[in-house]
């Protein structure tokens, strides 16, 4: 022992580094342990679904798996076969997994929508928007009036694999761990607890829609925080460097445009999930007859009631335009999204402080911004404006757009205790 004791303290160095490489690799070792825990007691309880009995002549309900392998660094097919597709399996879904390698891809698989009972996106905010699009574009689109009865009553479940995943903060409980944060979004789409989102509509003069769950911005604000990651060398330093050394551009930095919009709408009810019951035969017949030979009913000019449109000019250091869905309120009787005008006449230390609060929440509106209610507006850029908009932390070239509010169009699976929450939160 004492031999040991005279060699490890010869070579100190030697021993400190050992040590270190030890304590790091148990760590790693245990962090492991730790998360294969999670997986065997996410399959567990996924396998109590399967189990489950059912009739003979009831089909097995199909999942439709849309999975970017490009998101989170190229890690999300890795991190999708080894913490959710075992949880799927085991419950009994007929899972078919459609690979978004490349753009327009998704429109491949179409003709396996009508036939499926779910929907899973599995990737980050850029994955959502590409499978939306993309069914629109394909005249299946879950948002238009001619098939939203059957495509917006398909649930969708998402599965948080990407580096920026805002659905998850509304969907599922806050998690450090990734492993429990996959496995708890996976299983709270067996457990079937749904709720509805708003969708927004950016059209604009010549490009197809694009359609956003979170919301768009555009600014300075989101200018600097796109920057971040070229200062990775600063470590924790970086965000308050990028909106640093984007000070040394033209300040103050205003970005103006005109805005006209719609005030809310007023929430029309939810309509019975439970179809009522069909006719007899003979009861349709006698319908049909009376209906053909009874004279036409009179047509009644209805007035068309004018829009109240208001405008303004702005003058901000950054627009944003978001849905409701961060603060998701089931028993709201209004729709509309909010419009959140931020002053130009920020100072520079302001600016470093604030661009680091919108790193954490992006669509947070600072105290002395202005505040508007829409249901629907336009945004009016002058000519030869530069820039980009972020779109659910997308790039778009900044252009006019129209942006139209499409409440409660679409279902998605959370938590069953995301659900009691907001249900509790709106009761207070």
């Amino acid at each position: 022992a004492v031999k040991v004791l005279t060699t490890l303290r010869n070579h100190w160095k030697k021993t400190t580094f050992g040590v270190c490489l030890l304590s790091w690799g148990g760590n790693w070792l245990y962090g492991r342990h730790c998360d294969n825990l999670l997986r065997r007691a996410a399959c567990q309880e996924a396998q109590a679904f399967g189990n489950q009995l059912i009739p003979s002549s009831m089909p097995l309900k199909k999942a439709t798996v849309f999975l970017n392998p490009a998101a989170c660094k190229g890690k999300a097919r890795n991190l999708f076969e080894k913490n959710a597709a075992p949880i799927l399996h085991l419950s009994g879904l007929d899972v078919t997994v459609v690979k978004t390698d490349y753009e327009g891809q998704a429109k491949k698989l179409l003709e396996l929508m009508e036939n499926t009972d779910l929907i899973i996106i599995a990737g980050g905010d850029g994955t959502v928007q590409e499978v939306l699009k993309e069914l629109a574009d394909a005249n299946v689109n879950l948002l238009s009036s001619c098939v939203q009865a059957v495509f917006s009553k398909i649930p969708i479940g998402f599965i948080p694999l990407g580096k920026t995943c805002t659905l998850s903060h509304t969907l599922y409980p806050e998690s450090t761990n990734q492993v429990q944060h996959i496995t708890n979004a996976t299983l709270a789409i067996l457990k079937g607890e749904t709720v509805p989102l708003d969708v927004l509509q950016i059209k604009g003069e010549k490009e197809q829609p694009v359609f956003a769950v979170t919301g768009l911005r555009w600014g300075s604000y989101r200018d600097a925080g796109v920057k971040v990651s070229k200062y990775w060398y600063l470590g924790p330093l970086k965000t308050k460097a990028a909106h640093f050394f984007s000070t040394f551009k033209e300040w103050p930095q205003k970005h103006q445009a005109a805005l006209m919009y719609l005030g809310p709408t007023e929430r029309p009810p939810e309509e019975p999930e439970e179809k009522p019951s069909r006719p007899p035969l003979y009861v349709r017949l006698y319908r049909r007859l009376r209906l053909y030979w009874s004279s036409p009913p009179k047509e009644i000019p209805q007035e068309v009631t004018p829009e109240d449109w208001e405008e303004l000019k702005l003058s901000t250091i950054e627009l944003s335009i978001a849905t409701r869905n961060r603060q998701l309120d089931l028993t709201r009787t209004e729709d509309f999204m909010d419009i959140c005008i931020e002053p130009d006449t920020v100072s520079k230390g302001q600016f470093v402080n604030r661009g680091s609060q919108k790193m954490c929440d992006p669509h947070m509106c600072p105290e002395g911004s202005q505040c508007i209610q829409a249901s629907r507006c336009i945004l009016q850029l002058p000519e030869g404006t530069e820039g980009s908009f972020g779109i659910d932390n997308e790039e778009y070239e900044a252009m006019p757009v129209e942006v139209k509010l499409l409440p409660r169009k679409l279902r998605f699976f959370c938590d069953p205790r995301m659900r009691e929450q907001m249900l509790h939160a709106a009761v207070q």
